[in-house]
């Protein structure tokens, strides 16, 4: 298999797609987007990190700070600031102007911390890769501001839960 080309057994089936950012050489190029027409693009993503139940305790009644400061909304600002920097960190992303960022952490029923990025754009291109790396750097933030507490918060998972106006829409199965 050409790296061209993709396979999806999700189905039972094989469809094979060629890959957007991998040229007929098989070389890495950026997708040109300068024909596509603008629209109203979203994305959410969202991770999970799980804490131990002696941390999660601490967070029953919202926010704690810890001596770096507050956890949750240290990790929202690092979470936007990430999102707008995307494109700096992931190779062949195009630098975009993010019309809306909203990140909001709460704590789950067992005791967890979900993590929601919401980013918003009228462009050419999508903005999920955003909003992942906005949810991603959020998560990382909340361990970065509580491994002096313990080290075994673990982030157990970053995905794509909704994207809608490019060419596919989707949402993430429950």
């Amino acid at each position: 298999m050409k790296c061209t080309e993709w396979a999806d057994n999700q189905k039972g089936t094989v469809t094979l797609k060629k890959l957007s950012h991998i040229d007929e050489e098989n070389k890495p190029q950026m997708v040109d987007v300068s024909a596509k027409n603008k629209s109203n693009r979203i994305a959410h993503a969202q991770s999970i990190v799980i804490f131990p139940k002696d941390l999660a305790d601490r967070f029953k009644d919202g926010d704690i700070k810890t001596k770096k400061g507050p956890v949750f909304s240290t990790a929202i600002i690092a979470g936007v600031m990430a999102a707008k920097k995307t494109h700096e960190l992931i190779p062949f992303c195009h630098p975009i102007g993010m019309d809306d960022c909203q990140i909001t952490i709460e704590m789950d029923k067992n005791g967890n911390a979900k993590i929601d990025c919401v980013c918003k754009i009228i462009h050419r291109t999508g903005i999920e890769m955003e909003a992942m790396v906005g949810a991603s750097m959020a998560a990382l933030t909340v361990y970065d501001m509580l491994k002096a507490v313990s080290h075994e918060i673990s982030i157990e998972s970053t995905r794509l839960i909704s994207k809608s106006g490019g060419k596919e829409n989707f949402n993430a199965k429950k």
